[in-house]
Order: structure tokens, then sequence, then C-alpha cells
């Protein structure tokens, strides 16, 4: 899963940044709101969570304008305004959530968790898919209760399939929500990637449709 920050404060952006990473995201950041808009507007993302304090452009005229242009990307509006007329504003906006600073970190990534998973159609944390279960509070995957052992970036792209299963996700697709804006991106990559995690899990998961993508078939639920 990718998460665009959009922060300003170059503190607030580490300490966010380190546990959005820490909670198995790929992050990108973008520090005022010119940048936050053209990165949203090229870039997939699975959510952002935006501040509304921002330089060059106001964060609810970011919003408003991903809007506009059809951009549905889940959105946590994150910032100092606290004020109940500003969260209406937020929210009237296009916001999926409202979180005003300070903030506990855990609380924000249950709040982004949530948000991303309304977006695909899921109701909780954990998602069983006939042996394999994923838990995306503990970042851990089992097979019939016992751990899978996945590595960070095994864990991404399992969470991503399993997020939406039931579709036809392209290798293109993949590369864009599981690498950030400036890693080497390549499709083989991918192959590479699928067969190990296959091999982790053990069991008919991950399937291929030659020449359009991998998909997880979620009437084995």
């Amino acid at each position: 899963m990718k998460v665009l920050l959009v922060e300003d404060d170059a503190r607030i952006a580490e300490d966010v940044r380190g546990a959005l990473e820490g909670a198995g995201y790929v992050v990108d950041l973008a520090q005022d709101g010119e940048q936050a808009w053209f990165q949203g507007d090229v870039e997939e993302y699975d959510a952002v969570v935006l501040d509304l304090g921002l330089p060059q452009m106001d964060g609810i005229a970011v919003l408003k304008r991903w809007r506009e242009n059809g951009n549905t990307v889940p959105v946590l509006v994150l910032t100092a305004r606290g004020s109940w007329g500003e969260r209406v504003a937020g929210i009237d906006a296009g916001a999926d959530d409202y979180l005003p600073k300070p903030f506990q970190m855990p609380e924000l990534l249950a709040r982004l968790r949530a948000i991303v998973r309304r977006s695909v159609g899921k109701a909780s944390s954990v998602i069983s898919i006939g042996a394999v279960t994923l838990d995306t509070r503990k970042m851990a995957v089992e097979v019939d209760g016992k751990d899978a052992n996945l590595t960070a970036q095994e864990y991404r792209l399992l969470a991503y399939m399993m997020h939406h299963t039931g579709r036809v996700v392209p290798a293109s697709e993949l590369i864009e929500h599981l690498y950030s804006g400036d890693a080497d991106r390549a499709e083989n990559s991918i192959e590479v990637l699928i067969g190990r995690v296959r091999r982790k899990l053990d069991v008919k998961l991950i399937n291929t449709k030659r020449g359009f993508g991998y998909f997880v078939d979620g009437d084995q639920a």
C-alpha cells in the first residue's frame, strides 16, 4: 500500500513518515500544496494524509481540485485547525476522515487503515481467504494458523492483492502501489515477488491471468 503524506512541518513529517513506514506503507512526501496536487494527480495512491495549512496552495483547495478531477483516493485530513467549522469544510471538500493535531500515532494508523478498508469494501482489519489470514494491525500473515514469515515487501504485495480480491490487478498497478516515486520499477521484479509469496504461502491464492495480471479469488473466503 502506498500513501502520499502532505505535511510542511519537517518534524511532524519525519515522525508520521516513520510511523507509516513502520506500519508497512510505502510513503511519498509532499511539503507544499502545489507539489501535493501534482503528485496526487499523476501518481496512484491507496490513501493520502493531508495537512490543511500548506504553503502555495491550501489543503482544502488541493482536495477540492482532486475531487473535481475525479480523483477518489481516500483522504485523512490531519491539521492543527480544530474548529468544527473547519472540520465540516474538510469533510465537505471530500475528506474521508479528520484528525486534529495533536494526535496519537496509533489513532492515525487506525483511522488510515479504516479509510483504506472502506475504499475497497472491507469491514475488518483481518482478511481471511481460504487458509490465508492477513492482519493489517499486526502486519502478520498466517497460513493455517502458522506464520508465513513474509518480508515487508512480500507483505505489501499480498496485502494489496487481498484488499482487491475478485479483480485482475495488472503488474503495472502493483508497481505503482508497491514502490515509491523514485524507486527503480520493473515488471520482472513483480514476477519475482509473486513467485516468492506463492512459495512461502504454499497454497493456491494468487492466480495469473496471462497477458492481464494477477488476481485473488474472493470466493475462497
